[in-house]
């Protein structure tokens, strides 16, 4: 990995994917650069989960390539994908925590599946891990005793259990109240310039970006449509950047899914009812 503030810690060049014969991605390359914090955004469906996909090597590109520093993703065999995937730390929307064992064993698992220290160390690594999310206290307690948003904070202290050069956060403020959501903002932030994380956050909240990243980049139309800083973006007159950051429900995402006019469906539907 590259650590480096100006060097571009992942680069998907001229991607192309498809799943279930529909595309998702055409010709997509993008940069993200080291030591920062990039948001990825645009509207539902338009491949932002399935770059994180393709940056963990969960799949692979059609067409083009990915890159991690100077380590080709799509061409890794199992055993090097598991061994890059050690330094990658992943948030999911859901925290995907393990319910049957207690905060404490959840963020240990990484560590005493990966790490081969002693227990008296991870125990130390834990500790710490937890104390950097605010949940030192609740390491004996099961994530159904937790809310929601402190279930997101075990998990984020579990993705960072590792220490990991690169963080991706797959909608880490959904369903939060605005205290969970301001604690996970700075959460993002702190461990970001802390540790020299390179963070990628997948997100649809236009509102807090502007807090949280270096970098915007926005992916619309299976391709890029534009990458700057949340202030460049908020000034931009491009037609789908405006749409997005603004909320309208008009303008060239289309509200509708493509269908034939409704009065030639209707009269199908009426055919098919003799």
């Amino acid at each position: 990995m590259m650590t480096e503030s100006n060097a571009s810690a992942i680069r998907l060049e001229n991607v192309s994917l498809a799943l279930g014969g529909r595309p998702i991605l055409e010709d997509l390359s993008l940069e993200i650069p080291a030591a920062q914090v990039t948001a990825v955004m645009g509207p539902s469906g338009a491949g932002k989960t399935t770059v994180m996909r393709l940056i963990t090597g969960q799949l692979k590109p059609d067409k083009g390539s990915v890159w991690l520093g100077e380590t080709r993703v799509d061409t890794l065999k199992p055993r090097e994908l598991n061994r890059l995937r050690k330094n990658i730390g992943v948030l999911l929307q859901n925290g995907a925590l393990f319910t049957d064992l207690t905060v404490f064993d959840n963020v240990a698992l990484p560590l005493r599946e990966h790490s081969g220290l002693p227990e008296a160390l991870i125990r130390r690594i834990v500790l710490l891990k937890l104390q950097t999310v605010g949940l030192r206290g609740a390491a004996d307690l099961y994530p159904r005793e937790l809310s929601g948003g402190m279930n997101r904070r075990v998990a984020m202290a579990r993705a960072m259990a590792l220490d990991p050069d690169l963080m991706l956060y797959d909608e880490p403020f959904a369903g939060l109240d605005p205290i969970s959501l301001g604690v996970s903002l700075r959460l993002i932030r702190d461990v970001n310039e802390a540790l020299g994380t390179t963070s990628v956050v997948i997100t649809h909240d236009v509102g807090e970006v502007a807090k949280l990243a270096d970098l915007v980049c926005i992916i619309a139309d299976r391709k890029l449509v534009a990458s700057g800083s949340p202030s460049e973006l908020d000034q931009s007159d491009h037609p789908l950047v405006r749409q997005f950051v603004d909320g309208l429900p008009d303008g060239p995402v289309p509200f509708h899914y493509p269908a034939p006019p409704l009065a030639t469906d209707m009269q199908t539907g009426r055919e098919h009812a003799r």
